[in-house]
């Protein structure tokens, strides 16, 4: 009777989690450039543009709403170069006000196919998934660094790959004892905030985060989606981020809670039609998946679905995976498919 009464408070406490995380208002997009102005529409939870909406904050007036009710980089600020925008948008009237702060970004982002696998470690010696493995990955000039998080006993998401680490358990201890872990080379165990802000000092490598299935059960996956999306909202990190699970759920529970951001599905048991249908941004599958099934790279390419295929470290199917037509590639040897991109 403890456990059924302790399964639905866990139950009911999801879903007012729920509740308290949907936004009122969303960007299309966040970032800009000297050839692109146009940041994106101003949308509604129902998806929907907003008509009436303030913009203050420190940059305010480096924006302003086009013809077409989108928003824009004035061309004067754009001479200007600045590296980034702080804006807030605020809707609603009376006591139903609700206001969202957005950090736009200059879009410096490198454009290749190069995605390293839990950060650049292998050649470099640096511990998996540590925060010195991500500044690697950056100064390779990788498109993205992925990584992949956990939740803690407690409620505090940490970067690691396994359920464990020397020991000890992800989901099953507390902050308290994860952060007494220390990697190879010292560096705590990162909790994701940490990561993510070593990350948001540069603008040019995306920050792949990996949602971990819970080893504990489904209602936590969803949890853990909630309380990354959180600290995500937290640090104006939109622009840096996008997101890849073997957790369909926690897939759509971003798309649900972010619509406009980047979100790939990793299992590979679904079709191109069917993460089209509910608005994936791509597929982010295992290279003999792509190898058994050819007629989806059509398929993902007809559905504007970007292709990623994982984990390819050996340089004949690198060069396969080009020749099919992956958008990117993630690899433990981002050195060696860099003298395959450049």
């Amino acid at each position: 009777m403890k456990k059924i009464l302790s399964v639905l408070a866990f139950q009911l406490a999801a879903v007012s989690f729920t509740f308290a995380q949907q936004p009122m208002i969303y960007l299309t997009g966040y970032t800009y450039s000297d050839k692109q102005a146009n940041i994106g529409q101003v949308m509604t939870a129902k998806g929907k543009p907003l008509k009436q909406f303030k913009i203050s904050g420190r940059d305010a007036s480096s924006v302003e709403i086009n013809k077409s009710g989108e928003l824009v980089v004035k061309a004067a600020t754009l001479k200007k170069s600045p590296k980034n925008l702080e804006i807030s948008i605020t809707a609603g009237k009376g006591g139903q006000q609700y206001t969202e702060n957005y950090t736009l970004l200059a879009d410096e982002f490198n454009r290749n196919k190069v995605i390293a696998h839990r950060g650049a470690w292998k050649k470099m010696g640096t511990p998996e998934n540590s925060i010195a493995a991500l500044k690697e990955a950056v100064k390779l000039g990788c498109y993205g660094s992925e990584f992949d998080v956990h939740l803690s006993a407690d409620g505090v998401i940490f970067v690691n790959h396994d359920p464990e680490i020397q020991g000890v358990s992800m989901e099953k201890s507390d902050a308290a004892k994860l952060n007494t872990v220390r990697l190879k080379d010292g560096e705590p165990l990162p909790q994701l905030e940490n990561f993510l802000k070593a990350g948001m000092n540069q603008q040019t490598t995306k920050l792949i985060l990996e949602i971990k299935p819970s080893v504990v059960s489904p209602e936590r996956s969803i949890q853990l989606t909630h309380e990354a999306l959180k600290i995500i909202r937290k640090l104006k990190a939109e622009a840096w981020v996008e997101y890849i699970s073997f957790d369909y759920a926690a897939c759509k529970e971003v798309i649900k809670l972010a619509p406009y951001a980047k979100v790939s599905y990793l299992k590979g048991d679904k079709s191109p039609d069917e993460l089209a249908a509910d608005h994936f941004f791509g597929l982010d599958y295992h290279y003999s998946v792509l190898q058994k099934n050819p007629d989806w790279v059509k398929s993902a390419k007809a559905h504007k679905l970007a292709i990623n295929v994982w984990t390819v470290n050996d340089a004949a199917v690198m060069d396969e995976m080009l020749k099919t037509g992956a958008d990117y590639i993630t690899t433990n040897e981002p050195e060696l498919l860099f003298e395959k991109v450049k």
